[in-house]
């Protein structure tokens, strides 16, 4: 079948053309045939690549509707508040999403399928029961401080609040598919299909005579969280039943929770770093202008999908290098990984902000106002491709306790760096801090990981051609 396309590629093809395209048209296809080793790596990431270049688009033109049919007030108080959600959901799994993806492989390694049917299920009930009592406890805050809460902000936040054991689970759910190396079921349901209900169930609303309101998208929010995760969750547990025929249940909570305390605390300094700037200008700016600098964000989002789909395939290889102790194929592996990030984020960057003021025109004539934070967005976006998922790589190499530190580090940047430029320069102020904050993260993962693993994971360093096994040690803090 491959060398029929070819053949007809050849013929078809201007003899110019076809040299320039055929070999990276077998390039591609020896990377999805090949299910061993580096290029099972590259398909995942291609893949993931590609489901976030589908979600980007999809949400971006989402984003579009919601914020042109909701108008800037009301679109502002929905996405502070979903992205509230969406944060507390995150730190809901306690690290457990992550921690799947770390012993998986191991075990599988390891021909282990006992301890990986007590590690899905304990992280699934560990989520759930989590989400629900934060859920509750969030409830409670809301009536308490009822009176300090702007008015237009309670019900939302309430509203808001039901979905979070749906966005924990699908968090896990999200962490099973990626430690089996299965993408499309990893990434579609959160990046394509709960979106895409959202915008269907948000304009059926406005078809039956609802009100365009925030309260209205959470709602639809709400629902299409529900229907997305309970349907992954179908069928990832049928796809590990067939993987690991059913059999005994091993447990090692102990080991488990003492890795998923660190993985928490640094994803949870990742997720606020991440969205702090959103968080903290709905606490200082009026709604107006939380709608401009999120529509800005998520345009310039076009372009930080690039990581997250590189760090979706790297994630189970890295686990699996050390696991082996492959350290110097790792360290070859880890600047490739930085690679694949840094050239398709200068490419497609480059073309964001060249057609920035048209996109955000979308949104409406107010929003173009954002362009100037798209630009100092994309210079800190820059920066941390330049290292590529650094700290995925610590995390796999067990060194969550010293990424944990970098990640306080860079958070605390973070938070004093937007609390200072806020209130003086408005959405362009927190902009800087954002960008600041990630080249502030960039240059101690660079560091930290040379120090601790004797790593260069940078874009434009050597690849090693050492062939001696010992001259990395990666030495795990937990084993």
């Amino acid at each position: 079948m491959t060398s029929s396309i070819v053949t007809l590629l050849e013929k078809i093809l201007p003899e110019k053309l076809g040299n320039l395209l055929l070999p990276k048209f077998l390039m591609l296809l020896a990377i999805f045939e090949n299910k061993d080793g580096k290029k099972n790596a590259e398909r995942t990431a291609l893949l993931a690549f590609s489901i976030r270049i589908i979600s980007a688009a999809l949400a971006f033109v989402s984003q579009i509707i919601l914020a042109r049919s909701m108008g800037e007030f009301e679109y502002g108080i929905f996405v502070f508040v979903w992205v509230f959600i969406v944060l507390a959901g995150n730190l809901s799994c306690l690290g457990f999403h992550t921690v799947v993806i770390r012993f998986v492989p191991e075990y599988n390694a390891h021909n282990d399928p006992g301890h990986i049917r007590g590690l899905t299920i304990t992280a699934r009930i560990f989520a759930l029961v989590l989400a629900t009592i934060i859920g509750a406890i969030g409830v409670g805050i809301v009536f308490f401080f009822a009176d300090k809460i702007p008015d237009y902000y309670l019900v939302p936040i309430v509203l808001g609040i039901c979905a979070l054991p749906m966005i924990a689970l699908g968090d896990v759910l999200d962490g099973t598919s990626r430690a089996n190396s299965w993408p499309i079921i990893a990434m579609s349901p959160t990046f394509i299909i709960r979106p895409g209900l959202i915008i269907i169930f948000v304009l059926g609303s406005f078809l039956f005579g609802m009100q365009p309101t925030a309260k209205v998208a959470l709602l639809a929010a709400i629902l299409a969280s529900y229907i997305t995760t309970l349907g992954q969750f179908i069928v990832v547990t049928r796809k590990l039943r067939a993987r690991y025929e059913p059999g005994v249940k091993l447990w090692e909570l102990k080991k488990w929770v003492v890795v998923a305390l660190p993985i928490f605390i640094i994803e949870g300094f990742y997720y606020l770093l991440t969205n702090a700037d959103v968080i903290i200008v709905g606490f200082y700016l009026a709604p107006e202008k939380v709608a401009v600098y999120f529509a800005a964000a998520k345009t310039m989002a076009l372009v930080h999908f690039i990581y997250f789909a590189v760090k979706a395939g790297a994630a189970p290889k890295f686990s699996s290098m050390v696991a082996e102790n492959k350290m110097v194929e790792l360290d070859n592996f880890a600047k490739q990984t930085a690679r694949w990030t840094l050239i398709p984020t200068l490419v497609i960057g480059g073309l964001v902000l060249l057609l920035g003021r048209f996109l955000l025109s979308m949104f409406g004539e107010s929003f173009v106002e954002g362009h100037t934070v798209m630009i100092i967005l994309f210079f800190g976006i820059l920066a941390k491709s330049l290292i590529g998922p650094g700290e995925i790589l610590l995390t796999m190499a067990g060194k969550q306790k010293v990424c944990m530190i970098v990640y306080a580090g860079a958070l605390a940047a973070n938070i004093a760096l937007n609390i200072s430029l806020i209130p003086l320069f408005g959405i362009q102020g927190a902009a800087f801090a954002t960008a600041g904050a990630m080249t502030i993260e960039a240059i101690l993962l660079f560091f930290v990981i040379k120090s601790q693993l004797g790593i260069t994971m940078f874009a434009l360093g050597q690849t090693s051609n050492n062939n001696d096994e010992t001259t990395l040690s990666p030495s795990r803090e937990v084993s």
